[in-house]
């Protein structure tokens, strides 16, 4: 078994840490929306803005942070981050309203943003190989596990407490992370900041209008040019932005990336899989309250077998994929969620925990277990460690924003309600995204030296560095 040595150990604990803020608020939420509701109003138009507009901001401006981290230095940003999500989660604490509290869950996904580009690139920058897939494993474990147990915790706070709280659930971790920064010694290498904030500022505005349509369609319908006129203005952005980064001298998105087989591939997985288990989190956090009837606590615990499992097997799966290679793991682990998602077609009006819904909680576990940590390290070992920070920024964008589509179009896919019928058309969404996601990685992911097109992407390599997988 790889060891990691101490500095190695704080770099992975840092890493864990700043992640865990951002993807524990990315879940934690899923259980108080019902809570929100009651007390604010708004009711399922409410409920997908107060997610989607952390995930607009995290996914339009996580490009920007990525650039940002390899221009002025990983800790720098992570250190302004941590300072800045703290901030803003005792804003959405202390939100009045729906429009105060949607704008603080925005600006909590700027600082969001700051956070998840910066730790990866610190684990991929420092550590190669094996080491680095089972750091990645460890983050992974971590990290995802806080997404998994984080409707748990909000669900005790909800019950026990108010929403409100939900959202102080980080003040912890980001004072802890705080300390260990100071103690973190690395040498940052000299760069020029070249950051084109014009791009990030037209994704951000592209990624808005085209959600705002998306999710409000529901209420006033195509035809209805409040719809429409954002919806075509939102696509002609993200064009603009996209003919940007082909023009650009520093793109927030080099297209050359692309050319990287397993990079290109392995996001392409990453956008079906995130956009399955952004749906997934979101329905069974809901639907199990508002059908079933359980208490906010009973909803989060329905997915703690989910994260049991990925703690106790993530990290060997990282392992695993960093010996023998990651396409197995990515082609199985998706298929084996597909066939998790739909044991949840087993729920019906006469309710059983046992039976409807936590079989499909360990075949999602095992599932999921066998993926993350391979997906991540396939993708992000693919791509020379000075350009790791956007590469890491990259590959999360494309999980935010898979999760954003996907909750801004939910009124369509449950048919306007989240009844029992709506849950099971969640259900068979679900799976086929989840095994489009394994048939990408069969016939995309490829285990062997990388073999670069474009010069720019790992043409600064060490002549010494030798062969990483793909």
């Amino acid at each position: 078994m790889t060891t990691f040595t101490p500095l190695q150990r704080l770099v992975v604990s840092v890493a864990i840490l700043a992640s865990f803020v951002t993807f524990l608020d990315g879940t934690v939420v899923n259980v108080a929306l019902p809570a929100i509701s009651r007390e604010l109003g708004g009711g399922i138009v409410t409920q997908q803005w107060v997610v989607d507009a952390y995930l607009i901001t995290l996914s339009a401006l996580i490009l920007l942070a990525g650039s940002v981290s390899d221009a002025y230095g990983r800790v720098t940003v992570m250190r302004v981050g941590l300072i800045a999500f703290g901030a803003a989660s005792v804003a959405v604490a202390l939100a009045p309203d729906p429009l105060v509290l949607i704008i603080a869950r925005a600006a909590q996904g700027a600082a969001g943003a700051l956070l998840v580009p910066s730790s990866l690139a610190l684990i991929t920058a420092t550590m190669r190989g094996e080491v680095q897939s089972r750091a990645i494993g460890v983050w992974t474990a971590f990290t995802t596990g806080a997404q998994l147990v984080g409707p748990l915790m909000g669900g005790l706070f909800v019950d026990l407490l108010s929403w409100r709280f939900v959202f102080l659930i980080n003040v912890l971790p980001i004072a802890v992370n705080l300390i260990l920064l100071a103690r973190l010694r690395l040498p940052e290498h000299q760069r020029t900041a070249r950051v084109d904030w014009w791009s990030g500022a037209v994704c951000a505005l592209g990624l808005g209008a085209l959600v705002f349509a998306l999710i409000e369609q529901e209420r006033l319908g195509w035809a209805s040019p409040a719809i429409w006129i954002p919806g075509i203005a939102g696509i002609l952005l993200l064009a603009l932005f996209l003919l940007r980064q082909r023009r650009s001298a520093a793109p927030l998105m080099p297209l050359s990336l692309f050319r990287v087989r397993n990079f290109a591939w392995g996001n392409v997985s990453t956008l079906f899989v995130y956009a399955a288990l952004s749906l997934n989190g979101f329905v069974i956090g809901v639907y199990l309250q508002q059908g079933p009837g359980l208490s906010a606590t009973a909803a989060g615990l329905a997915s703690l077998p989910i994260t049991l499992l990925m703690i106790l097997l993530s990290s060997r799966a990282g392992a695993w994929a960093g010996r023998l290679g990651p396409r197995l793991f990515m082609t199985a682990g998706p298929l084996v969620m597909a066939a998790g998602a739909l044991l949840l077609l087993t729920v019906a009006d006469r309710f059983d925990y046992w039976w409807q819904v936590l079989p499909a909680m360990i075949v999602l576990g095992l599932g999921l277990s066998l993926t993350v940590a391979p997906l991540t390290s396939a993708i992000l070992g693919a791509i020379d460690e000075n350009r790791s920070g956007i590469a890491s920024a990259l590959n999360n964008a494309v999980s935010r924003v898979a999760g954003l589509l996907v909750v801004a179009l939910l009124s369509t896919i449950v048919g306007g309600a989240l009844d029992l019928e709506g849950f099971h058309s969640a259900a068979w969404v679900t799976a086929t995204l989840f095994a489009v996601g394994g048939l990408v990685s069969w016939l995309g992911i490829r285990r062997g030296p990388v073999q670069v097109d474009d010069p720019g992407v790992d043409g600064d390599a060490p002549a010494d560095a030798g062969p990483r997988p793909r």
